[in-house]
């Protein structure tokens, strides 16, 4: 199986983010949209992100609320994205049911994602692999991690952490079912949708 890309909106957003973000979603295929507004307030997130998720789903892009399940919960989300800090897969599948996508943060911990796929998570999330501008980066992890991964378990994991179009090449070939990028998109010189293009062509090689 080959990679495909999962898109994290920037920190904040402004009134304009929500037609750049239905170009950037018609450029190409993306498979999931991560709501991951950590500069806004919650009741901010409530008023942005309906658009947002109605955006991706209208599109057949599953919407993830970052950290919060209740909140991803009341939204509408196909799903939510759990940190180590955000509470138990447990906690967040009982808010979020059987149907809905619940995925966790393992940073470059072998351990940390075998707890997550034992207790039920949808997938897990190795990072950062490169140096990003979007988080403090505490846990350095290296392709070999997803190789593991992918060679042992059937859970599809995601690499996430500073990746752009020239360098997500090793990550693609060490295995991972999804690129998690944020600025890689959104600050790519030419422009978000070209960013989707050129991902896209790197997950088709």
């Amino acid at each position: 199986m080959t990679s495909q890309l999962y898109l994290i909106t920037p920190p904040r957003i402004d009134a304009d983010f929500a037609v750049s973000l239905a170009d950037t979603l018609d450029a190409g295929d993306v498979a999931a949209l991560q709501i991951r507004l950590k500069d806004h307030t919650p009741d901010e997130v409530r008023q942005l992100a309906p658009d947002l998720i109605r955006m991706a789903q209208s599109r057949g892009v599953a919407a993830i609320l970052n950290d919060d399940p209740q909140l991803a919960d009341e939204l509408g989300c196909d799903g939510v994205h759990i940190g180590q800090s955000d509470g138990t897969v447990k906690a967040a599948r009982a808010i979020m049911g059987k149907d809905r996508t619940v995925g966790v943060t393992c940073h470059d911990s072998r351990h940390l994602a075998m707890v997550a796929g034992e207790a039920g998570a949808d997938y897990v999330a190795f990072g950062a692999f490169y140096p990003t501008g979007t988080k403090t980066v505490e846990h350095q992890a290296t392709p070999d991690v997803l190789t593991w991964w992918t060679e042992i378990f059937e859970l599809p994991c995601v690499a996430i952490g500073g990746i752009t179009p020239d360098n997500a090449a090793p990550l693609i070939a060490a295995g991972a079912d999804f690129l998690a990028v944020s600025g890689g998109v959104w600050q790519y010189p030419d422009g978000p949708a070209a960013a989707v293009r050129a991902f896209n062509a790197l997950c088709e090689e």
